[in-house]
Formats: structure tokens, sequence, C-alpha cells
């Protein structure tokens, strides 16, 4: 089945815009992490994390083969391969963020880095009305005001050590999206997905060599990774798909929502309370995401 282009597999009339594929990678995102919790104690953050990414490029690769997409070309290609290593290091500061602190203190730090996306579009020249960047920190705010109200962890230990780790993944992931985006605009979108994709699983595994570290998970924890690695190649190709869409930038605010998702879905599936200042966050940071979409 040639193709040069992942819209050509979708009818004409369901085209998505960024906001929505933005939405779509934060509902993967947030399910994502909702797993980060229970395998980043039980399995180890590289065996992990290099687990989740194997899994993405056993789907993409192949994929990206099968339409017969062209290949980028080299400029394309080399954003591509820097927003690979650099979703290598967000992904890794990730896990290790969110296996030492609460999540009340990382998820609003992490999901801050729209503030980088959309500050990079204004640099390019890309016109932001001032409600469109009072729409952006209101999603920044609510997700921030969500996690902060989350009594669900009370330690404090490493507290610094999780900003850190925190800042670190936020920064990277908004280079990661705006790279990817670049990449895509310039060249076939799956392809690139997947040139980046191996690239990040190159950072791994450097990383594990260079820390002697072993990077195989344990056999049981294998089903859960690899639902894992579904999930985060879906999230990671939305966002960098939306490059191609305009305001592409929203594409990053919305899926900063993943860690106020996080929150709703542990409510959801896992029991765990949601009070009435949460929700009350949950819906500021919808209404300002619907203005976007307008």
């Amino acid at each position: 089945m040639p193709s040069n282009e992942i819209s050509d597999l979708i009818p004409a009339g369901v085209l998505m815009g960024a906001l929505t594929l933005g939405l779509i990678a934060a509902v993967c995102w947030g399910v994502h992490d909702i797993c980060v919790r229970y395998v980043s104690h039980r399995t180890g953050i590289l065996p992990a994390f290099f687990t989740v990414l194997f899994v993405g490029c056993l789907i993409v690769v192949p994929l990206a083969f099968w339409i017969e997409g062209e290949w980028p070309d080299p400029q394309a290609t080399k954003f591509a391969l820097m927003s690979g290593v650099m979703f290598g290091f967000a992904g890794t500061a990730h896990f290790k963020a969110f296996s030492i602190g609460p999540v009340r203190l990382v998820a609003p730090i992490i999901g801050a880095y729209p503030a980088l996306s959309v500050g990079w579009a204004v640099f390019n020249g890309e016109p932001i009305s001032i409600l469109q960047w009072g729409a952006v920190f209101l999603i920044i705010g609510g997700v921030g005001f969500v996690a902060a109200s989350s009594d669900e962890e009370k330690s404090e230990q490493n507290t610094l050590e999780a900003i850190l780790w925190s800042v670190l993944a936020g920064t990277c992931f908004a280079i990661t999206f705006a790279l990817g985006q670049i990449a895509t605009a310039g060249g076939d979108e799956l392809v690139t997905i997947a040139i980046a994709r191996v690239a990040a699983l190159g950072v791994v595994l450097a990383i594990a060599i260079a820390l002697r570290s072993k990077f195989i998970p344990q056999r049981g924890q294998l089903p859960v990774l690899a639902m894992m690695g579904c999930l985060d190649a879906t999230a990671l190709g939305a966002v960098m798909i939306a490059g191609g869409q305009d305001n592409p930038e929203f594409a990053a605010v919305a899926a900063s929502t993943f860690g106020l998702l996080t929150v709703v879905l542990a409510w959801l599936f896992l029991k765990e309370k949601m009070t009435a200042r949460q929700w009350l966050g949950v819906l500021l940071v919808f209404a300002a995401i619907g203005y976007l979409a307008l």
C-alpha cells in the first residue's frame, strides 16, 4: 500500500487538528504514567524505559516500511535524530522524577513545558494573542493546581532531586516536540517518528552501558511495559504529526494535561479521592483547551 503521508490512511473529513492530537497524547501519557508509578520501583528506570522504547520501535519501524514512506530530506532527518536524542533524555528524567518525587510536585513542573513550546512558536514568528497566552497559562496553572491539591503522597524526601529531574524532563520534552514537529513538517511523518524512536532507544542503551546498568526487565513485567510502549508510541507520534497542522504548539499544550489526567484516571480506576478543588482545576483546564480550539 504505497503512501507518502500518514494522512493518506485517514478518510477525508476526519483529519485531526493539533489540539485533538495533543489530547490523544495526553490520554495515552496519563495511562502510561499510572503504569510508571508501578514499574519504576519493581523493574528499575532504565530497563522499564528501554523496553517501552523498544516496543514502540517494533510498532513504528515496520509500519513505516510497510506504507513505503519516503526517507526525509537530510535536514528533516537531522531534526528527527535530535528530537529522538532529546526524547531519550526526557523520558529517562521523567521516569526518575516520578520514581522519587510526589505527584503534586513532579507533575506541575513537567507539565509546565508548553510555556517553552509556545515561546518557541513566538520566537519563530507565530502570532499568539494575549488571550491565547492566558489560556496556555491557565492550562499550566490548572495542571499544577490539581497536582498540588493531591494528598496521595506526603513524603518530602528527595524533594530537591525530584525538582531537578522534573525540570530536566520538562525542558527536554519541550525541545523534543519542537524539533520533532520541524522534522515532520519537512518529511514523511511515520518515517520521521521511526527515526526519532530509534535514536531515543540508542540514547537509553548508551546510558545503561555507561552506568553498567541492566536494561532487560524481568519477564513478569513485560506485559505492562509492552502496553506502555504502545501508549508512548501513540502519544509521541500524535504530537509530532501535529507539526503539519495549524498552530502545532497547541498540541504540546494539550499534551501537557497528561499529569492532570493521571490524577483523574487514578480517581476513576484506582478509586483515589478527588477533592472539589481538584475538579475545579480540571474544569478550568478543559475550558482553556476549548478556547484554544476556537
